[in-house]
């Protein structure tokens, strides 16, 4: 998918700018606090409709202004047609502070729920941000993997939203102090969408680990790192009736401990994307072990890994988005992550940075523009 326009609304700092995006991508450099990471942010938000630095859309309108809008056009530039062009396609996304009311559209029409839009643009972000996937709690790690799945496997969204929907209920349930039957009357549901969802990290994670561990071997040097699911009991086969008769059981088996702490203790939401690093024999837990460039490195073989899920999933060679996102990496395993970019991604990039000399990714064939105070000049 390649990003062929795009016109900014009172998106934060960025005013009411028309773009014409370049096949190859851009380079957009200013100094810091100009609103390049506002662009990117603003380019990404038309993948997920969310800000990947998870502010609330209140805060990504312009001061003074009462909304945003952002609207992308997009050619489809299919990995088996190798790069042909295909049909334009228009994406939409507006707030309005007022009312709190979002509103996307896609050539036009509105789609019945606002997961049937995302994942248009086919866009990975690359951000300093990135390492707080590692080296925060599991909420972050899931929040991951599910931005992944939903973006990707089809009714995977929705299996997700009615989990946690079910789950809210069910938990309500448990603070009132229910009788059990009343808590359980929610378990039919929450077994067959947390199964759902669960099955589907567990394969994801089996399938890209190998992937990962390659990844991060060869951004560090030499080191390896492994990635696995890790959910609240074993996942033995990768069949959903299985893993449905292991999710009653274990709620079962977490019913005296439900009513003492009134909430479940088991399921998708307080699983893990386990991250560790193979040394002497031993996998010894990243985020807990981790040097601060091993955990660096790891966010972004994970980010390199959602890349690659793009292209299986959808044939589309993805938009990269490179937000400064090497500057804190050793010269070594910033050289090497650079190559496996050049390699592997072949696509369109936009970037960031702070000088023209600090652009590495496509060094001399990305054009250049400047950004100051959010406005953006070719």
């Amino acid at each position: 998918m390649r990003l062929s326009g795009l016109h900014l609304r009172h998106f934060r700092n960025l005013g009411d700018q028309e773009l014409r995006i370049p096949a190859e991508g851009v380079a957009v450099i200013g100094r810091n606090g100009q609103g390049k990471s506002n662009l990117l942010e603003a380019i990404y938000y038309l993948e997920t409709f969310r800000s990947f630095r998870r502010a609330p859309d209140e805060q990504l309108i312009a001061f003074g202004e009462d909304s945003f809008r952002l609207v992308a056009c997009l050619v489809e530039c299919s990995v088996d047609a190798g790069g042909g062009q295909g049909d334009d396609i228009e994406v939409t996304a507006a707030y309005q502070r007022t009312g709190k009311r979002k509103k996307v559209s896609v050539e036009g029409a509105e789609p019945e729920r606002l997961g049937d839009a995302v994942g248009r643009l086919s866009a990975v972000i690359f951000s300093p941000l990135d390492v707080g996937v590692v080296n925060d709690g599991p909420g972050q790690r899931r929040r991951f993997v599910d931005i992944v799945l939903s973006l990707n496997v089809p009714g995977y969204l929705d299996a997700l939203q009615r989990f946690r929907h079910t789950l809210a209920q069910r938990n309500a349930s448990l603070r009132k102090e229910s009788p059990r039957d009343v808590v359980c009357a929610w378990d039919g549901v929450l077994v067959e969408s947390g199964s759902r969802v669960m099955l589907e990290r567990h394969t994801w994670a089996q399938r890209w680990a190998e992937t990962f561990t390659g990844y991060y071997h060869t951004v560090s040097g030499d080191e390896v790192a492994h990635l696995s699911y890790d959910p609240a009991f074993a996942i033995d086969r990768a069949e959903l009736g299985r893993v449905e008769e292991l999710y009653r059981q274990a709620l079962d088996e977490s019913a005296r401990r439900e009513a003492r702490v009134h909430a479940t203790v088991v399921g998708p939401h307080r699983d893990d994307l386990r991250i560790s690093l193979a040394e002497e024999g031993e996998h010894l837990d990243l985020r807990e072990f981790g040097s601060g460039g091993q955990r660096r490195t790891a966010a972004l073989a994970l980010r390199l890994v959602e890349a690659a899920t793009i292209r299986a999933a959808r044939g589309f060679t993805p938009l990269l988005l490179l937000d400064d996102a090497f500057a804190e990496l050793d010269e070594g395993r910033s050289e090497r992550v650079l190559a496996l970019i050049e390699q592997e991604e072949p696509g369109q990039v936009i970037l960031t940075a702070p000088k023209e000399s600090e652009v590495k990714v496509r060094r001399d064939a990305l054009p250049r523009w400047t950004i100051e105070g959010g406005c953006i000049q070719a």
